[in-house]
């Protein structure tokens, strides 16, 4: 018996020595995990996602994982292939064709895209290829150089799209996701923080460039032009823009046009085909710590004026050589692009809520926008000084408008406030195609029958939106 004792504890002794050398001796394994989750599309309440409020958004903790927003994004990003001719032929005959690609974001389930001027600026054939390989001639509506945004449009329904956030909220280190084609790589998704709110990087070759970026770290490579920056919500709150790179690739720092800006810019091209940019009126400048120092200022921050126009928004408000704007309708400008970026926001004919640093205290005055002093649309300067002293501005309407709506005429684009037009209650999107009886097939002629006319004048045309045509009339003097 006590033989057999041995026996047994010897061979639980063995049996955990072995346990041990075993445990030792094994290397950890990794356990994958692959689980499928149904696709979940992004919707908005509103018929019109342009005239929605953007999403304020909430603070939000670093998430578990980024699966909702990736859903959310990656069915309503496009890749995007803008074709030019070159008008060169090959040994066979065959017409050569060169081009850009990149990405865009579906912002309504009708079909509306917006995406960077440059992914199709040029472009003779703009082809749009959805999530679920679906192809489409896409339509341009209007382009914005100024801020490098693009609106096209694809004759469809019932598209999955993205809800505007509120890119004023964001916070510097918050999480977000890049959404886009990179190297033609389908819905490629990456993920970053919010590096630094209100960048400028000169990449804009215009004077009325706005460049207000948000920069991130989210990896963005030459495709991803166009596409989505959302937050951890799925909201989009921004465009993808720009990557500052010495090898051509991505290295670190990626930009974005804020949300705010591109939905403006967006519902701009849409009602009117150009922006309607307003004019604060004032030449400005950085503040530095010496400035900030001579005039009392409480930090080294915010808007220098160093000349006010006269005749503008600020001059009639009060604004001065000297004071520094530091909030615009309470959002705060530190620096030159976010205040550029504020003011872009909004029409001429828009009143905002400027506080401004004076004499060692803040202050705070109402400024109506105006327009800007050269206007491309009108080719003469006292053309556009009699049609603003009637109260609006207008431009010829394009060769689609034209075919689509099968009318001539011009298109009334912005109305000032207070003017003879704006008391007859007609709205910015009027086309206007007869004046006094007289057709009109453009702005050269308009102008000219203007001329004629003293006393009671009738407009009478059309607006895309309604049915029916309608008629205003107001005194020439």
């Amino acid at each position: 018996m006590k033989k057999h004792g041995l026996t047994f504890i010897s061979s639980v002794l063995s049996a955990l020595l072995a346990i041990f050398i075993y445990d030792s001796m094994q290397q950890p394994q990794e356990v994958i995990i692959r689980e499928t989750v149904a696709a979940r599309y992004a919707n908005l309440a509103s018929s019109d996602p342009l005239s929605t409020p953007p999403v304020a958004a909430e603070f939000r903790a670093a998430p578990n994982n980024f699966i909702k927003a990736a859903q959310a994004a990656t069915p309503a990003v496009v890749n995007i292939r803008s074709i030019q001719s070159n008008s060169r032929f090959d040994f066979w005959g065959r017409n050569n064709w060169e081009g850009s690609a990149g990405s865009g974001v579906i912002i309504s389930g009708d079909g509306y895209i917006v995406t960077n001027n440059h992914v199709v600026e040029g472009g003779t054939l703009i082809e749009v290829t959805l999530n679920d390989k679906r192809k489409y001639e896409a339509r341009l509506i209007g382009s914005d150089p100024s801020t490098d945004l693009a609106l096209l449009s694809i004759e469809e329904n019932g598209l999955p799209f993205l809800t505007f956030g509120d890119s004023d909220s964001l916070y510097t280190g918050e999480w977000v996701l890049a959404v886009g084609n990179p190297f033609n790589l389908e819905s490629t998704v990456t993920a970053g923080i919010v590096s630094a709110k209100g960048r400028s990087i000169d990449i804009l070759d215009r004077q009325d460039r706005i460049e207000s970026f948000i920069q991130t770290d989210a990896a963005v490579n030459p495709g991803n032009s166009g596409g989505a920056l959302v937050n951890t919500n799925g909201d989009l709150i921004g465009i993808n823009t720009a990557i500052i790179t010495r090898t051509g690739k991505y290295e670190g720092y990626s930009f974005a046009v804020p949300s705010n800006l591109v939905q403006k810019v967006i519902k701009d091209l849409r009602d009117f085909g150009a922006v309607q940019r307003g004019v604060l009126g004032v030449f400005i400048d950085e503040i530095s710590s010496e400035r900030a120092e001579m005039l009392k200022l409480p930090a080294v921050a915010g808007v220098y004026i160093t000349k006010v126009t006269p005749g503008s928004g600020a001059a009639d408000a009060g604004l001065k050589t000297g004071d520094v704007i530091i909030r615009i309708n309470g959002v705060t400008t530190n620096t030159l692009p976010e205040m550029q970026q504020q003011v872009g926001l909004y029409r001429p004919g828009n009143t905002i809520r400027v506080t401004y640093f004076r004499d060692g205290k803040a202050e705070e005055l109402n400024v109506t926008l105006k327009t800007l002093a050269s206007n491309s649309y009108f080719s003469n300067e006292n053309d556009e000084d009699a049609l603003r002293s009637i109260g609006f501005e207008v431009r010829d309407l394009s060769t689609e408008e034209i075919r689509q709506l099968k009318v001539s005429g011009i298109k009334v684009i912005s109305i000032f406030k207070g003017s003879s037009i704006e008391e007859t209650n007609m709205e910015a999107g009027f086309i206007v195609t007869h004046l006094n009886g007289q057709p009109v097939d453009g702005k050269t002629t308009f102008i000219e029958l203007l001329r004629r006319e003293k006393g009671k004048v009738m407009l009478e045309g059309i607006y895309e939106s309604y049915p029916g045509e309608y008629g205003y009339s107001f005194v020439l003097e």
